[in-house]
């Protein structure tokens, strides 16, 4: 865990007052806040604050930490200020699903890497979650109308889903008209879900879902396209990695006037205050990238 922010956690919870205060002010999550609490007080190999039920009050070893924290924010205020003077540098870290990294981030590497040629990006590839602190991640880029609580939720784009089975599976099963045929249909779906459920809006912004149920589930969509090209069943993938299967012909579009629910793309990161050099442009190419798309 970052000591200079550990520090600066620190300071705010003695400005403050209290952890909640610090943790509103500083815009993370209030066990984030005892986190680096907790991690000062390891630094420092002393307790700094006794905690009531009514109020905060330092220790002598807390009193003398806050002074040598106090100066070290200032050192830390002078180098960040001169660094905001150069080119963001250093190793950003970016987590995200396969699809992510495919079809989101692969297209814009080349522009952010020239545009910023002293950062370095390193991209964690995983469709399972992963701990932002523990693993050491910058920011994790994800897919998802439900960001994850305690983090900073920044909104980038949407992602627009498809409908969709090849025609020798509809030639032998017969194509669905309306959502509720789909409970009658071999239906392909993500894994790791207690119900399976699809979402759908009318052209009148009524909201349809119906259950589904099907032979074949993975963790990644790509594998879910492949099976629905081969004939497998219906499968409902993002857009942007289906395009090219519909233009060869290979899948075809059901539904047609039935929206699958879009789902949100966020970037997302721990704390306002403290944020490596690359977090910020990384996520403004991003933005970009997708309003254009």
């Amino acid at each position: 865990m970052d000591r200079v922010t550990a520090a600066r956690v620190f300071n705010r919870i003695c400005e403050l007052g209290s952890l909640s205060a610090a943790s509103r002010a500083l815009g993370i999550s209030r066990p984030m806040v005892s986190r680096y609490l907790e991690q000062m007080e390891q630094w420092a190999g002393a307790r700094l604050i006794h905690r009531t039920s009514r109020r905060l009050t330092l220790t002598p070893a807390g009193e003398e930490i806050l002074l040598k924290t106090r100066h070290l924010i200032q050192l830390a205020q002078e180098i960040e200020l001169r660094n905001q003077q150069d080119e963001p540098s250093g190793v950003l870290r970016v987590a995200c699903a396969h699809l992510t990294a495919t079809c989101i981030i692969g297209p814009i590497v080349s522009e952010f890497l020239t545009r910023y040629p002293a950062l370095r990006l390193e991209l964690d590839v995983n469709n399972h979650p992963v701990n932002l602190v523990g693993e050491r991640i910058d920011v994790a880029v994800r897919i998802t109308n439900n960001p994850e609580p305690g983090t900073i939720a920044r909104r980038l784009g949407e992602c627009r889903s498809v409908l969709c089975a090849a025609p020798g599976y509809l030639a032998r099963h017969g194509t669905p008209q309306t959502p509720a045929e789909l409970a009658h249909h071999n239906c392909l779906h993500y894994s790791r879900f207690a119900g399976q459920s699809w979402h759908f809006t009318t052209a009148e912004g009524t909201a349809v879902s119906v259950d589904i149920s099907g032979n074949f589930s993975a963790t990644i969509s790509t594998v879910l396209l492949d099976a629905a090209v081969a004939g497998c069943g219906i499968a409902m993938v993002p857009e942007m990695e289906a395009r090219e299967a519909l233009a060869k012909g290979s899948v075809v579009t059901l539904l047609a006037k039935y929206e699958p629910a879009r789902l949100a793309i966020y970037g997302m990161y721990l704390s306002r205050e403290y944020q490596p050099g690359g977090l910020r442009p990384f996520l403004d190419i991003l933005e970009n990238a997708l309003l254009e798309a």
